[in-house]
């Protein structure tokens, strides 16, 4: 099995885009899951420039941007940076577009509010048909439309799967998901990409994410059922280790790579 590793750049906060390459490349991995939000280096008012310079650097020093990030409340293809920002992804040779999240509401009912995501994701269509990007939809716990496969189902089926996907994350799915190999077989027409982090729930604390291995995730039957499935698209090692220091979140990012590799190889 051939997965394609990429880092999600989110808790590398402060780093330039030479930073970024470099903390990439002692992780050992090939290209970011690029944070494209206020604060980082590209974000949605330089992502015109910014996002294919920044492609270039990475490719100068053997590494892509598979996938952009875009921020939490991008959910609507009218937002001012939305054509500007899928223009810069087809420029920069970036394959993937992750969305914010609708949030469900007592007020709206779900079902009205599937009715009017599956709108929205109609205009998110003709941008990806329109620049070559596919858009794909995050699993996340909490009151997240698509919180797991029979969610995301519920918006993302009868769309083109070549233009609207699924980014599966085991870790949020271990928490509200369906049984892992349950889980990627809902979706396995739109599956698009994967995030590699754990989580753990315990009594009156919420969620965490914690060191693969140590949380929820099922990682030996996920990794059996990619083989299984011939994945070999992005899968974004999230790392989300808030709090801790950039260096830190280097270290423990290829512990993970590490870790995922061992399980690889007994398969």
């Amino acid at each position: 099995m051939k997965l394609t590793y990429i880092m999600f750049t989110k808790h590398l906060e402060g780093l330039d885009i030479s930073g970024i390459i470099k903390a990439l490349q002692s992780v050992g991995v090939e290209g970011a899951d690029l944070c494209v939000r206020p604060g980082y280096p590209v974000n949605p008012e330089n992502v015109e420039k910014e996002l294919p310079a920044a492609a270039k650097q990475f490719a100068n020093e053997g590494l892509s941007i598979p996938l952009v990030t875009t921020p939490g409340d991008f959910v609507d293809s009218k937002m001012d940076y939305a054509e500007p920002l899928y223009a810069a992804c087809q420029a920069a040779g970036v394959d993937f577009i992750k969305l914010g999240y609708w949030h469900w509401s007592k007020e709206e009912g779900y079902w009205q509010a599937v009715e009017r995501i599956r709108q929205l994701l109609e205009a998110f269509q003709e941008l990806s048909k329109k620049y070559g990007v596919k858009t794909c939809i995050h699993n996340h716990s909490g009151t997240s439309m698509g919180l797991n496969s029979c969610a995301a189902m519920n918006l993302v089926k009868g769309f083109d799967p070549q233009y609207i996907g699924v980014f599966a994350d085991p870790g949020h799915l271990s928490i509200v998901g369906e049984p892992i190999a349950m889980a990627l077989d809902i979706v396995k027409d739109y599956l698009a990409l994967l995030a590699f982090k754990d989580l753990m729930r315990a009594p009156g604390t919420g969620t965490k994410v914690v060191r693969m291995g140590q949380g929820f995730v099922d990682w030996e039957t996920l990794l059996r059922t990619l083989s299984e499935m011939n994945f070999e698209g992005p899968v974004s090692f999230h790392s989300e280790y808030s709090g801790e220091p950039v260096d830190t979140v280097i270290d423990l990012a290829r512990i993970d790579v590490r870790f995922i590799n061992g399980l690889i190889e007994k398969l």
